[in-house]
């Protein structure tokens, strides 16, 4: 709750009068302060009524490409049995705010407001709560509270056709490595049997052995698993234009793209940030097989790349929360776990003109991954061949990269 300043002004006022009043016995003055005391007072309990507001709101859609329309609908109605009078009301979209009309609205009426949000700029638009501010008539005290939740916009990165995934070599559990998508199917573990299972698939030696059936369970060990892994490091990014690092903006447009391509080609794909941490992978997988989001949360089964009807966050709405890290060993940490995890078979980097002098970590995951590429963002001059052994992009946004791709997809 705060004073106005003409609340402050009656208030002194008031304690003024009255002091002087009692002090020289003028009870005219004494009068005076304690009606102008009333009369705060009697705002301030105007004020403290909360009005019975129930607040809906539909953003259409709740996630869209950077520069594609989205528009907010907001619907304020009144259940309460008391006109909303002296109200004003307003709603946060980003950092603007939006008028919502809501002066004596009737009881069991509604107002609804519809506006656009901005989705010029990668991120997570927050929006609302509505702010609702009551004055009493004199104009001497006014309350703001939030009504609703905040609802958040994704505004996902700019998606840009390829025109195939890379078809990396793919890594035997067997110790061969095949590069042949021919289907082969190898066996990978044992676990019990599950109802339903088909009774072909048991393994009766080892089922005899510990006294439960026990299923055969087998993979496509010719199947690519893609890696991409971001660079989200301050260093990584130096240059910047209106205060944002373009090149990780072209970086994150690069692995929407790749993500998105690879989900439709029902290709395995792995989305990483440098900076993330490793307990914040998120798998992406198609139709066939679950995507699952590994972080301090539980896992959460998601089907598409964007997040899932769950609340889960699927790899388009990490790349749309994204932000750039002061971790400048990152790099280092994020190709030991790559080492010792074997996450895929292709590798894709995609880092800034400060990311350059982080190849050569890279170029010694080309053991573990027989297919290892990057892709530099912004950089003034190209990369010199042959660095680190590796297969360097150079492109000055992601349209450009998706653009080379076709060449640099049959390493």
């Amino acid at each position: 709750m705060g004073i106005t300043a003409r609340g402050v002004g009656l208030l002194v006022a008031a304690v003024v009068l009255l002091a002087v009043g009692f002090r020289f016995a003028y009870p005219e003055l004494t009068l005076l302060g304690a009606a102008a005391g009333t009369a705060v007072g009697y705002a301030a309990l105007v004020a403290l009524w909360r009005p019975r507001l129930v607040v809906t709101r539909r953003a259409d859609p709740d996630r869209v490409a950077r520069g594609e329309p989205a528009s907010m609908t907001l619907t304020v109605r009144n259940t309460g049995r008391l006109r909303s009078a002296n109200l004003l009301a307003e709603d946060r979209c980003g950092e603007r705010t939006v008028p919502v009309p809501v002066l004596r609205l009737r009881p069991g009426r509604d107002t609804e407001v519809r506006y656009d949000v901005p989705t010029d700029r990668r991120g997570v638009v927050p929006v609302g709560p509505l702010r609702v501010t009551r004055r009493d008539p004199l104009g001497l005290v006014a309350l703001a509270r939030p009504y609703g939740a905040a609802v958040p916009v994704w505004v996902h990165p700019r998606i840009h056709p390829l025109t195939a995934v890379p078809r990396g070599a793919g890594r035997s559990l067997d110790g061969r490595v095949d590069g042949v998508p021919h289907g082969s199917i190898t066996f990978d573990s044992l676990r019990e049997y599950v109802v339903g299972d088909e009774l072909r698939r048991v393994h009766w030696r080892t089922s005899a052995r510990v006294g439960e059936l026990m299923v055969r369970e087998n993979v496509d060990t010719s199947m690519p698993r893609l890696v991409v892994l971001l660079d989200n490091r301050v260093a990584g990014h130096p240059q910047r234009v209106g205060g944002v690092a373009e090149s990780f903006e072209s970086a994150c447009e690069a692995a929407a793209s790749i993500v998105t391509a690879a989900h439709r080609a029902d290709v395995p794909v792995l989305l990483l940030l440098v900076a993330a941490g490793p307990a914040e992978p998120t798998k992406l997988a198609g139709p066939a097989e679950p995507t699952k989001l590994a972080g301090p949360a539980e896992p959460a089964d998601v089907t598409t790349p964007d997040g899932g009807a769950d609340g889960a966050l699927g790899p388009l709405d990490r790349l749309a929360a994204a932000e750039l890290s002061d971790d400048g060993d990152a790099v280092r940490a994020a190709t030991t776990r790559l080492r010792q995890d074997r996450l895929g078979d292709t590798l894709i980097f995609l880092t800034g003109p400060g990311g350059r002098d982080e190849l050569g970590h890279v170029g010694a995951l080309r053991g573990a991954y027989p297919s290892v590429v990057v892709g530099v963002f912004g950089a003034a001059e190209p990369t010199p061949p042959g660095t680190a052994g590796l297969v360097v992009v150079d492109a000055a946004d992601g349209a450009q990269f998706a653009a080379e791709w076709d060449g640099v997809r049959r390493w």
